[in-house]
């Protein structure tokens, strides 16, 4: 693991945009998203992959995605495999058919030199033989299931809301070069609270949520959790929650409506809750 060359990414970033201004017409400003990634059991539910499905041919299509999942925390941040190499199956305990799923999404070396560039003078960390997770490659197989669009991973280099809602902001530049930025993760994510129905406290965190975000509420959701009703069972750890706030994070110059593309909760207390900003 070695870190990335700043310069480097300085020197490549302009080129790398002087060449596509010269040969394709401008990219659309693309959307930002959170989604929540289900299990690798998603893949089973076709009505949760045709909402994904729908989902992503409503956007357009993306020059490449980058992808920041619950499933990989590294610090200082760190950029995954730039070339197609085998996915992390970082589950245990499913059948071995899920562990067998393919996704040979191309990787994205100049998105990664524009990630670095970006976020200079901060370190930028490379592990070149991370393949994609399952909160990545789950829903980017119903998304784009040909596997034809680039794909870069980066790692949550902390879990400190603050800092995550700025490092969305300074990864709001990519927008505008047609990259899809992806928050994936879970808005609840108790794995103990599996049921047959939806529990108080999962309504009530869900819908919380639906109205911070609606209002577009950076104080309230920075400060989640002191604020949001059952936090603390629908949370027992942060990671799954955070990938929104880097989401907003790269809306948060931008005067955008909240939209909620999918809703509902799978496993009782698990909330699909999706939204897309722009």
């Amino acid at each position: 693991m070695n870190r990335r060359d700043v310069l480097r990414g300085f020197a490549m970033a302009p080129l790398v945009a002087a060449c596509s201004r010269s040969s394709s017409p401008a990219a659309p400003v693309m959307p930002v998203i959170f989604l929540a990634h289900g299990s690798p059991l998603l893949l089973d539910d076709a009505g949760w992959v045709g909402e994904l499905a729908t989902w992503a041919r409503a956007m357009p299509r993306p020059t490449a995605v980058l992808m920041i999942s619950a499933h990989w925390e590294a610090s200082p941040i760190t950029v995954g495999a730039t070339s197609t190499v085998p996915l992390f199956y970082d589950f245990a305990g499913f059948p071995d058919r899920y562990s067998r799923v393919q996704y040979p999404a191309p990787g994205a070396p100049a998105l990664a030199d524009r990630v670095t560039a970006l976020l200079a003078p901060e370190p930028v960390w490379e592990q070149q033989q991370r393949g994609l997770d399952h909160g990545a490659y789950v829903p980017l197989v119903a998304m784009y299931p040909k596997a034809d669009v680039p794909v870069l991973q980066i790692s949550l280099p902390t879990l400190e809301p603050a800092a995550l809602l700025a490092l969305g902001k300074k990864l709001a530049p990519l927008r505008s070069e047609g990259v899809l930025i992806i928050g994936s993760g879970f808005l609840t994510h108790n794995l103990r609270r599996f049921a047959d129905s939806t529990e108080s406290w999962a309504a009530d965190f869900d819908a919380w949520c639906a109205d911070v975000l609606a209002r577009r509420d950076v104080d309230a959701l920075l400060a989640y959790r002191t604020r949001a009703p059952g936090v603390d069972i629908a949370l027992p750890t942060h990671e799954h929650f955070v990938p929104a706030i880097v989401a907003l994070g790269a809306s948060i110059e931008r005067s955008e409506a909240v939209a909620f593309p999918i809703t509902g909760f799978m496993g009782g207390n698990f909330t699909r809750r999706s939204f897309q900003l722009g």
